[in-house]
């Protein structure tokens, strides 16, 4: 498949698409509540800001934050600048959408009021805020028990200014940054992805005026900015120029895609080019159908079918490999010093580190790949449960070839976190 007819499938599978629909009512609803209270009004769906990913138009399929600015009286001012004003104004608003919506999750959040809509497996995060005459907001905080700024609008417009100059490719390559986070796990903030692309066409105008054709060499080319950024605790945000913290380091995981995306950019014109842009951007990369695919049952599930992905925490995996005789010892290692694994092993996959809150759920999936599961008729793939304590799995190497195995956070409905750990099996079994 050409690289064009790739990339542009892939962006074609990012639209945000039918969600929108769905965003937008809620999004009125949430509106004529408040404004029915605020300002007496039956009905109106003004006085409110889209902000955030969608708000910027950087986000894709699967969205299941929505960031929302409602606008207050200016009348109101004086009777919230106390510290305990802050926290009336959030907990004025969350009963106001309380009795909009008795069903549903509502809680205030330090600066927003959390609406938590399980059908449709998203939440709204409503902030109340007065308008300044520059077009900036003050928010509420309940933690520093005041007021705050923030200046959406200026980022909104520095995003609008990037996209024109760089022929709508600053969207693009910021929704396939946002896909490469949810597939590989990469702990990053929405704004975060944006300020990084936008700095990366700061530095460059080669893909200006580039279309499809070139987006092998423009994701390539922003992976390697992306790893060769020095560690910082965080960045100035486009436009705004407000802090944005730096979660977790980003730049191993940069290397790999780059990594990848030369090994993808070598197999050009081939089906196994397809293989390794999805490990990039996940299966929103089409496959292109060969006759070996149809020798076997292609059994592999994708997390993103059944939840929204919204990576906003850390989860490390390890397997601890075993055999009667045999020193236990942790896969990660033995990838890291290049050490053999062999068949007929025992594997005990485990969580290693995992910043989620209690409750939430554990899924796993173990892929086979390559010719030998092929021709077993034995890729896997599924979408399971744990099989040990502590959310654990246990496997046994069976034949050669690459493995890989993921696990998946579920909280509220949406994957939070997720890690892969590749399981390559050297060896026939005897």
């Amino acid at each position: 498949m050409k690289v064009d007819k790739i990339f542009d499938a892939l962006l074609e599978n990012l639209k945000v698409g039918d969600a929108s629909t769905t965003v937008a009512a809620r999004r009125g609803e949430i509106t004529k509540a408040l404004n029915k209270d605020f300002r007496s009004v039956e009905g109106s769906t003004a006085n409110r800001v889209m902000v955030g990913s969608y708000g910027r138009h950087t986000a894709i399929r699967g969205v299941s934050d929505l960031d929302m600015i409602y606008i207050l009286p200016a009348s109101l001012r004086s009777s919230y600048s106390t510290e305990t004003g802050p926290r009336r104004m959030l907990n004025r608003v969350r009963d106001d959408l309380t009795a909009r919506y008795p069903n549903t999750d509502i809680r205030v959040d330090q600066c927003v009021v959390r609406v938590q809509f399980t059908s449709n497996k998203f939440k709204f995060e409503v902030q109340p805020a007065f308008e300044n005459s520059d077009g900036s907001f003050d928010y509420p905080d309940t933690k520093a028990e005041g007021w705050k700024v923030t200046k959406p609008r200026e980022e909104i417009a520095a995003t609008k200014d990037c996209n024109d100059r760089t022929s709508t490719n600053m969207r693009h390559l910021a929704r396939m940054a946002r896909a490469w986070k949810d597939t590989n796990g990469v702990v990053i903030g929405g704004l975060l992805i944006d300020t990084l692309v936008y700095r990366f066409f700061s530095a460059t105008s080669e893909y200006d005026d580039k279309g499809s054709l070139w987006f092998d060499f423009m994701v390539r080319d922003f992976f390697e900015f992306l790893m060769s950024e020095p560690n910082k605790d965080y960045y100035l945000a486009l436009g705004s120029n407000q802090r944005v913290n730096v979660k977790k380091r980003f730049q191993p995981k940069a290397e790999k895609a780059y990594n990848l995306c030369i090994e993808a950019i070598a197999k050009e014109g081939k089906a196994s080019a397809n293989k390794k842009w999805r490990e990039v951007f996940g299966s929103a990369v089409p496959l292109e159908v060969t006759e070996s695919a149809r020798s076997f049952k292609d059994t592999e599930e994708f997390i993103e079918s059944r939840y929204p992905i919204n990576v906003s925490e850390s989860l490390a995996i390890d397997c601890n490999v075993t055999q009667n005789g045999w020193r236990t010892a942790s896969l990660r290692e033995m990838l890291k010093n290049k050490t053999l694994l062999l068949p007929n092993k025992e594997l005990d996959f485990t969580i290693t580190e995992c910043s989620v809150s209690y409750p939430y759920d554990v899924k796993w999936k173990v892929l086979n790949c390559g010719n030998e599961a092929e021709r077993r008729n034995n890729i896997r793939g599924e979408i399971i449960s744990p099989n040990r304590a502590g959310n654990a799995r246990h496997e046994r190497t069976s034949f050669r070839g690459k493995h890989v195995v993921e696990c998946y956070i579920i909280k509220d409905g949406i994957v939070v976190a997720r890690d892969v750990i590749d399981v390559p099996i050297c060896t026939n079994a005897a």
